[in-house]
């Protein structure tokens, strides 16, 4: 723990240093990154965004900004970040997949099923995947996989978006010099997601494996 806590601490530092030097066109670049799949927190960017709009000479910010400025750049990085993502995974699909795909038990007939999955429920992941921390940074790439339509997955992200870059942007502007608070609750949210993550994972493993055996054993016998 005081390792990520010093890591945390070096990302937040960082950032905020460097919307300081770049304003605007920073706040749209650490953005996309995060969207992109880059660790770089969300959270952390557009907390210190509002913060800059609340008291720029705090927050050590040469450049003007506005809450509607940082609101509309913070969604457009977004934007361009999950569309790199979803470009990734939809141009990556099946290279990945013809050399790997045995080894994730990813045949043919899981593929479609995968894509039928995201053609029911594709929008609420991707809608409600956008407000998650950790899960929208990557929500992207399983939406190209299985090859969303890019109209509508745009659609559901920028839906999804607003709201999140909005009540960051808000809650940084309220909180001021204290928005690093927000920023570690949001840090135990992310434990706890990953934590789940991982255990859902490790459950699905178990249970795959568990089937295989038991289908040997019905062949065997």
């Amino acid at each position: 723990m005081p390792l990520l806590a010093s890591l945390s601490d070096t990302l937040v530092n960082e950032t905020s240093h460097f919307i300081g030097e770049a304003g605007l066109p920073g706040i749209l670049l650490l953005m996309a990154a995060s969207c992109a799949c880059i660790p770089i927190p969300s959270e952390f960017v557009m907390l210190f965004a509002g913060f800059a709009v609340a008291d720029p000479h705090q927050a050590g910010v040469s450049h003007h900004l506005t809450l509607l400025s940082i609101v509309v750049v913070g969604v457009a990085g977004s934007m361009i970040g999950s569309w790199v993502a979803y470009a990734v995974g939809r141009g990556g699909r099946l290279e990945f997949f013809e050399r790997h795909g045995a080894r994730f038990h990813m045949g043919p007939a899981q593929i479609d099923k995968a894509d039928a999955w995201f053609q029911r429920r594709g929008e609420l992941a991707v809608l409600i995947g956008r407000v998650i921390p950790v899960v929208r940074a990557f929500i992207s790439l399983p939406a190209g996989i299985a090859r969303m339509p890019l109209a509508r997955f745009s659609l559901y992200s920028v839906l999804g978006t607003i709201p999140w870059v909005l009540g960051l942007a808000l809650g940084g502007e309220a909180l001021g010099s204290n928005w690093k608070s927000a920023r570690t609750g949001f840090e135990y949210a992310t434990y706890v997601i990953v934590a789940l993550i991982v255990a859902w994972i490790a459950y699905a493993v178990v249970r795959r494996r568990r089937g295989r055996r038991e289908a040997t054993a019905d062949v065997l016998g």
